[in-house]
């Protein structure tokens, strides 16, 4: 009795183990499916993530960023490129959309109320290489200092860069030990940007990266 029962359930447990084994293989490759198919959404939304991103940077006039409520708006993918003459509403020239030193200029008129008595000139004509460290640069009506001077970086600081054709223009906005952000207009893909500070001796020099090795100079606000 107990063979007989034994050899009639023998067959079923059999066929129990390959329906199950069966359904084992099937659930490894429709999870297989399922995940291949995520991977290949989650790329698909990357990529065109990344390229809404990319576009929405190269597009002429969007808002990248901003600082103290000044906004950094992109010049397109050709830092070359202008995009016509734009002043404030009492007629003073902040200079050529968007460039660097037309935010430069609209954030010192914006948040400090200040203009630049002589508000024409490439980046790298806004500094005077005639003055001695820490003089007044009358045709900006800023104090100016030579970098790695002793007079160390503040927020708000203009740095002018000065080994390309017009030079370029940035705004500090972090102050740190060993290093400084900037904001800066005109760069696509890097509207703020991260400088070494080197400490010696009691002098400051903010050294540029791979992308930037300008020599740079500081404004600052007279007192």
């Amino acid at each position: 009795m107990n063979i007989h029962h034994y050899n009639k359930i023998r067959p079923w447990k059999r066929r129990h183990a390959k329906f199950t084994l069966k359904q084992l293989r099937l659930f490894v490759i429709s999870l297989s499916l399922i995940v291949m198919g995520i991977l290949i959404w989650k790329g698909g939304k990357f990529c065109v993530t990344h390229t809404l991103l990319s576009n929405r940077i190269l597009t002429v006039g969007t808002e990248l960023d901003s600082y103290k409520g000044v906004p950094v708006y992109s010049n397109g993918i050709n830092p070359g490129s202008n995009h016509g003459p734009h002043s404030s509403e009492t007629g003073y020239y902040y200079g050529q959309k968007w460039q660097c030193v037309e935010f430069i200029k609209r954030f010192y008129k914006i948040e400090k109320g200040h203009s630049m008595p002589n508000p024409w000139g490439h980046a790298k004509d806004i500094f005077n290489p005639h003055l001695n460290d820490g003089a007044l640069n009358r045709e900006r009506g800023l104090i100016q200092y030579l970098n790695g001077g002793n007079t160390p970086p503040q927020l708000d600081d203009i740095i002018v860069f000065n080994n390309t054709r017009y030079g370029h223009v940035a705004i500090i906005t972090k102050v740190k030990r060993n290093k400084v952000e900037i904001i800066q207009q005109n760069v696509p893909h890097r509207p703020r940007q991260t400088l070494k500070m080197i400490v010696e001796n009691g002098r400051y020099r903010i050294t540029g990266n791979a992308a930037h090795l300008w020599r740079q100079y500081i404004f600052q606000l007279m007192k």
